[in-house]
């Protein structure tokens, strides 16, 4: 069997800017022409405006699948954010694996760099406001197309055209796309035992650890 791998198209970078009112905002990233240099902090020149809730060990690397745009682009004609990679605040433009073909803990080569899968991409309010749409932040919360963040095991270089292949997955069982539907997208009370699990799981991040721990209760 071939081992599975995901190609990029691109990885960006943002800073802080102007979003709304007085909140600020680095989801308007922007791709990177030649290599990125990939720290246990996440790429090189990114740069967070909300460090409660963004960037950190579990959060240092966004990537959101393009095999989700057509899908998008079907719902939202016209949306401009849409005919390039970088709508939903991404670091890393991928093709090949989605949310239901990850699991977490897998290990991904990046480059000269390793990175692990720690958990789904919560979505909050700043994506409506980017689409200028009501409708963005509960589309993905129903449908689980919410991408992912790595942590860094080994630092490196890394550059758009590359492949990332998988180089460990110890949790076969445990895809985001399930993850994400049982403590995101309200399958908690159909499978208690599986958020019970979830809530004792080293590898999955410590804020949906603690997620968990509060539905199972």
């Amino acid at each position: 069997m071939a081992t599975p791998f995901m190609h990029i198209d691109a990885l960006l970078v943002g800073t802080p800017v102007p979003f709304r009112g007085n909140d600020h905002s680095a989801i308007a990233k922007q791709p990177v022409a030649g290599a990125v240099r990939i720290t246990w902090h996440g790429f090189a020149g990114d740069q967070v405006a909300d460090p409660i809730h963004h960037g950190g060990w579990d959060k240092a690397i966004h990537l959101y699948p393009q095999d989700h745009y057509g899908w998008w682009r079907d719902r939202k004609p016209g949306q401009t954010l849409l005919d390039a990679p970088g709508a939903f605040g991404e670091n890393i433009a991928s093709r090949g694996l989605t949310e239901t073909d990850i699991c977490l803990g897998d290990r991904f080569s990046l480059g000269s760099a390793i990175v692990e899968v720690s958990h789904g991409r919560q979505p909050c309010w700043k994506l409506d406001h980017r689409f200028a749409a009501r409708d963005v932040m509960a589309t993905i919360i129903k449908t689980a197309r919410s991408g992912l963040y790595f942590r860094v095991i080994r630092e490196g270089e890394a550059e758009s055209g590359m492949r990332m292949d998988l180089l460990d997955r110890p949790l076969p069982d445990w895809s985001i796309g399930r993850i994400f539907g049982l403590l995101i997208g309200g399958g908690h009370k159909a499978e208690p035992d599986a958020v019970r699990a979830l809530a004792d799981m080293p590898l999955l991040a410590e804020a949906w650890r603690d997620r968990a721990r509060k539905l199972a209760a």
